[in-house]
């Protein structure tokens, strides 16, 4: 989900890139160290740059802060996740393959039987196939070897292998304030860093949270400040309002039969129905 410190973060890395747009570890496109970061500067720190010619910019929360939500929409999936362990299977042997990671179901239907493990922590391909050899072996001979079962005098078998999906529900929206403060040296390292981020964000209607959803960005106001309390300190705060929503994700499991039809040794067609 995202919240206040998601949307904080995702604007910290967007004057990042403004104004290192070669990386870190490239100069500044205003040719001065700059220092971004979340919440409010510590004075003595603060001054300590200033005096070096240094810039920083904070992002913090202002107090406007509403609640938008209209209605709740149905839960969305989200991309289709593939499994890592695969299945393939002839006529009398299925084997598998992969990695068989967590939150996967593998199975296979013999002669319209279904046998179905869940991996878990330390499962490998061979260790499902022994698994699912020993649910078998309750009903008909099974032998197995690494990862390949056999199941002599087998008429049908159909093997499948499905990853858990998740869903994603927007329980709320709201729109909140965050400062943007420029805290700068001179008036024309103010001027000049403020611009450049008011253009990079003015150019960014939406932005793009660690949930992969989208928060509406628009810029509120502008405020300049020119107190005498601190001769080296020039500033100015750009407060943008961001629309942005909470989210729950939700695991679900996926089904591994439910819509087969088979035909075991030419007979009328038999319809699997969980």
């Amino acid at each position: 989900m995202a919240d206040q410190s998601d949307v904080e973060a995702t604007l910290a890395t967007l004057v990042t890139t403004t104004l290192y747009p070669e990386g870190i570890n490239a100069p500044s496109v205003l040719g001065s160290l700059c220092r971004i970061y979340r919440g409010w500067p510590n004075a003595a720190a603060l001054s300590n740059d200033l005096a070096q010619g240094h810039i920083t910019v904070t992002i913090h929360p202002g107090e406007s802060y509403r609640v938008t939500t209209r209605h709740i929409d149905p839960a969305l999936p989200l991309a289709t996740i593939p499994p890592t362990l695969s299945v393939t299977t002839d006529a009398s042997t299925a084997t598998f393959a992969g990695s068989a990671d967590t939150g996967q179901v593998a199975g296979l239907l013999i002669d319209n039987k279904a046998f179905v493990h869940r991996t878990a922590t330390g499962d490998t391909p061979d260790l499902v196939a022994s698994i699912l050899a020993s649910y078998i072996r309750t009903l008909r001979p099974t032998t197995v070897s690494g990862a390949t079962l056999t199941i002599p005098g087998a008429r049908a078998i159909i093997g499948r292998v499905v990853a858990d999906q998740q869903t994603q529900t927007v329980t709320r929206r709201q729109a909140q304030n965050f400062r943007l403060t420029c805290w700068c040296p001179d008036p024309a390292s103010r001027d000049s860093t403020a611009a450049l981020i008011d253009t990079a964000l003015s150019t960014t209607p939406f932005i793009t949270l660690p949930d992969d959803t989208s928060a509406r960005l628009r810029l509120v106001r502008s405020v300049t400040f020119d107190q005498s309390q601190n001769a080296n300190l020039y500033r100015r705060d750009l407060i943008f309002d961001v629309e942005y929503a909470t989210t729950i994700t939700t695991t679900l499991p996926a089904l591994i039969f439910g819509d087969t039809n088979i035909i075991p040794n030419g007979s009328l067609a038999q319809t699997l129905l969980g």
